[in-house]
């Protein structure tokens, strides 16, 4: 088959079968991403002969005589596109993994597409940015600023991999040709289990071994014995050890049960369809009430060094913790409310599957290239795992595309070690999307029952939870999103009287993991719509309620119990949060959508501390390189959280150069001696802080050097224009290069941050159509280092929240499968989905951030659904209390007429 890409021609014969995706990728076009395989995200998007079209699904023979164009070849060489040059200075990307296939379906938009974009991008799906940047982008607005020396912090600099990320050069983790190390590349499958809970009795590879192409066949039996927990922490131990690399008990639905190495994708599937397993089945149990129940089949019966509470209740972690005394604290209130809340599981659903490549580097040590947020924490558990000494496991993560704490697991780099140690081959395991949704993990499930008690003038006298939280077929997360889902929606509140009784239990479903918020996301939808009942309850607006009730500088931060700790009021700016909402929110009439609509205003607050609890180490290295340019090494993954903008603007505002002046290299073990991981929120106020570290001891020495060598004081020092200024001399960089030092940064103490969100909808009383006719959330992030950065940030975790409430629903069948494994068959919000969010910033300066910076990430995500949820009931007078919100279970609930408060 002759066809041209990029302007060169081509000969290549496709497989059978062939996509043009892999075909392009085959020739080493690795901006043609894969998201989907099934037309559903365009991400892998080209133009055939100018116009664009999904490669996934476009069978490889028709590009015969055809001109294709990937983004690579967009632009003349060495330029830019005029979309791919509107992207960069809109900042319409985050982790960018999208942003190639959004760029080719931008750059064939018309003019009469520009003007209905949620119609034209309705083929291209973004998890992170909320869509504004890419509208911004193809609209030709500019967000970008000029840099300055020594003036980066508060400037919306770009991204230094912006140009990388528009051309298609960006390398993520499958984005390598098996070349050197990797010669003789093999493909891992997976065989998974068709049961939700069984023993397997035996299995009979020998059909499998004897496929041409097939190089092994991995079962239990070549599989260390040892228990870990696939969840990464600083603290192993704050993590259960019940999961084996393959484990002859299966406990869902999906669980591996055989490993296929392979010469090609191909053959490794073929394989395992041909891989004998003899299962007995055993009893199985999905709710995690039943779960808990006398009775119930254990799922995990673990030696008491895992860790679990009580492995014969299922449950794998409980809390119960109680300050002042909740019954009096109720006997003492005028009102007393309780009403039970549920959420539904979600999936990442980052575009960026799971997937690793590990071979034996030439020095024999074991390196995994991967898609993850703890490289580190994953090279010591590989290292645990094989019993192999930690210098001699090596992990690499190229830039990841997305994460929203999915990626704080280990989910395959285990199999792929183990299948290198084996074969001695290079071997590569890369989930597909179906695999994605069935057998990674997803947001806790969790049923939160809320007790409030009150005065009549509002003020708090008893707040009581009590969770249950379906953890799956594994405890990974279970404890952490316990713990820590039951404290900052608590905290938030001055009360004398808090309770909390926590369970997190087995099940036989898909395991439950890290996700944005950490399990707030859940507890806090429960807490604020109880908060929204109690103020409607006792007629008090809201807003005053939060007002009455909410902690200021000087109050205790405690939860459900008064243990020390280091969390501190670093700044404090809710009251803003409150009052620029507020303000936005009734400025105006409320709008008219007409006929049939009714219209509602609803709020929420949340509280995050900033650095998760006992520890969180972040390590920079920056040195002054002999061409008088700086390298900064970290260890923090980037993942379009903005950690590599944010560090870059943090050295170069103390040492007072240029942030262009800053090469960046990270997430390699090899770079810095550790990194706790990009989790949490810590890409700022950790690993930035060990950046502001290194920065400021570098400044010395440069400082010291110089002075010395001019004979002056250091004080008559500075850096200006790659020079050093040391009294009447001008000492270039370069000459007093190499230079070098390092920072450490351990996340203590921590501060509190404060987001605010609140929309108004319109609702149709005969459909249930609910409309997001505004959004506004305002965020107490102390100094905002990149506005541009952490503005997109926000909008993409309201969206994203927006979706989880909306209609995001990881569905599992009576039989404990998911139904519903694909990005069409479960909705993330599209363009036209996601309103504007209005953004607004507190103005305060944190004590304990690097340059008065606190974390932002993942918290935007929290109150969004509660206040949503009030704003459904100030419209309709209908309480939903569990999510997703949907249609047509709301129509069916709204009075015939308007509630009188609608």
């Amino acid at each position: 088959m002759n066809l041209v890409v990029n302007g060169a021609a081509v000969a290549i014969d496709p497989r059978p079968g062939q996509c043009l995706r892999t075909l392009l990728r085959q020739l080493g076009w690795f901006g043609v991403k894969k998201g989907c395989d099934a037309g559903d995200c365009g991400a892998c998007t080209v133009h055939v002969d100018g116009r664009p079209v999904h490669s996934c699904l476009y069978p490889a023979f028709r590009a015969e005589g055809a001109s294709v164009t990937t983004i690579e070849g967009l632009a003349p060489e060495g330029g830019l596109h005029p979309m791919q040059q509107a992207f960069l200075d809109a900042q319409g990307y985050q982790c960018g993994f999208c942003t190639a296939g959004m760029v080719m379906t931008a750059a064939a938009l018309d003019q009469a597409q520009r003007r209905d974009l949620p119609n034209a991008l309705k083929g291209n799906l973004c998890r992170c940015t909320g869509y504004r940047g890419i509208a911004d982008a193809i609209d030709g607005v500019t967000h970008v600023e000029a840099d300055a020396p020594g003036a980066a912090c508060g400037r919306s600099l770009p991204a230094p991999a912006g140009p990388a990320i528009v051309t298609g050069r960006a390398g993520y983790t499958m984005d390598v040709a098996p070349e050197d190390e990797l010669a003789g590349l093999t493909h891992m499958k997976i065989l998974r289990a068709p049961h939700p809970h069984a023993r397997i009795v035996a299995i009979d590879a020998a059909a499998a071994l004897a496929l041409p192409g097939v190089v092994a066949v991995l079962t239990h039996a070549d599989a260390p014995e040892a228990l870990f927990s696939t969840a990464r922490h600083h603290h192993a131990t704050d993590d259960v050890d019940d999961t084996r690399v393959l484990d002859p008990v299966i406990r869902h639905i999906g669980q591996r049960v055989a490993a296929v190495v392979a010469e090609s994708e191909a053959v490794a599937e073929a394989a395992c369809a041909l891989i004998d397993v003899t299962y007995a089945p055993l009893p199985a149990v999905f709710d995690p009430f039943e779960a808990m129940a006398p009775g119930a089949p254990v799922l995990h019966d673990k030696p008491a060094s895992s860790r679990i509470a009580d492995a014969r209740r299922n449950i794998v972690a409980e809390l119960h913790g109680e300050i002042g005394d909740i019954a009096a604290g109720l006997a003492q209130a005028d009102h007393v409310f309780a009403a039970t809340y549920r959420t539904q599981r979600v999936q990442h659903a980052h575009l960026e599957t799971h997937g690793a490549i590990g071979w034996r580097d030439g020095e024999g040590r074991l390196v995994l290239r991967t898609s993850s947020q703890t490289p580190f924490l994953t090279r010591d558990a590989l290292a645990n795992l094989f019993g192999l000494p930690r210098e001699k496991v090596r992990v690499v993560t190229g830039r990841v595309g997305g994460g929203f704490g999915g990626k704080q697991e280990m989910l395959v780099e285990d199999i792929v070690a183990l299948a290198v140690l084996k074969t001695g081959r290079p071997v590569k395991l890369e989930y597909t999307r179906a695999e994605q949704f069935a057998a990674s993990t997803c947001r806790h499930p969790m049923s939160i029952e809320v007790k409030i008690g009150a005065r009549a003038d509002g003020t708090l006298t008893a707040l009581a939870l009590t969770v249950v939280s379906n953890t799956g077929a594994y405890g990974n997360h279970g404890p952490g999103v316990l713990f820590h889902g039951a404290n900052e929606c608590l905290t938030l509140y001055r009360c004398a009287n808090k309770r909390v009784d926590g369970y997190a239990v087995y099940t036989n479903t898909p395991p439950s993991g890290a996700f944005r918020g950490y399990g707030l996301s859940q507890t806090i939808f429960a807490v604020e719509s109880a908060m929204d009942e109690l103020a409607h309850a006792l007629g008090i607006d809201p807003f005053a309620l939060r007002r009455r009730n909410v902690i200021v500088p000087g109050d205790a931060l405690v939860a459900y119990d008064d243990h020390p700790h280091d969390v501190e009021f670093g700044s404090y700016g809710l009251d803003q949060c409150l009052d620029r909402v507020e303000t936005a929110l009734r400025a105006g009439p409320k709008p008219d959508p007409g006929p049939d609509w009714l219209v509602g205003r609803g709020m929420a607050a949340s509280m995050i501390d900033t650095v998760p609890p006992r520890g969180h180490v972040g390590m920079s290295h920056l040195a002054l390189m002999p061409d008088g340019g700086f390298e900064l090494k970290v260890g923090t993954a980037e993942f379009g959280n903005g950690t590599t903008t944010v560090h870059a603007q943090i050295a170069a505002t103390v040492l007072g150069i240029t942030s262009a002046a800053i090469r960046i290299r990270q997430s390699d073990t090899d770079h810095v001696a550790h990194d706790t991981g990009a989790y949490g929120s810590t890409g700022t106020v950790v690993a930035g802080e060990a950046t502001r570290r290194a920065a400021q001891a570098l400044l010395g020495r440069i400082l010291a050097v110089a002075a010395a060598r001019a004979g002056v004081v250091t004080d008559l020092c500075r850096i200006e224009g790659g020079h050093v200024v040391a009294g009447a001399a001008r000492i270039p960089l370069a000459d007093l290069a190499p230079l070098e030092a390092e920072g450490r940064a351990d996340g203590s103490p921590r501060s509190i941050a404060f987001n605010v969100q609140a929309f108004e909808v319109g609702v149709h009383r005969r459909s249930g159509e609910i409309r997001l006719l505004r959004s506004l959330h305002a965020a107490d992030a102390g100094v905002v280092i990149n506005p541009m950065q952490c503005r997109g940030q926000i909008e993409g975790g309201v969206a994203q929240a927006i979706g989880a409430a909306l209609y995001e629903d990881l569905l599992v069948d009576a039989a404990g499968a998911v139904a519903n494994p694909t990005f069409r068959g479960y909705h993330i919000p599209t363009f036209a989905d996601v309103p504007r969010t209005e953004v607004f910033f507190a103005d305060t300066h944190d004590t304990l951030g690097p340059l008065g910076a606190k974390s932002m990430s993942e918290s935007p995500y929290n109150p969004v659904a509660p206040a949503l949820a009030n704003a459904i009931f100030d419209a309709t007078g209908v309480r939903l209390r569990a999510t997703p919100f949907k249609a047509d279970e709301l129509y069916a609930l709204i009075p015939a007429e308007p509630a009188e408060d609608a």
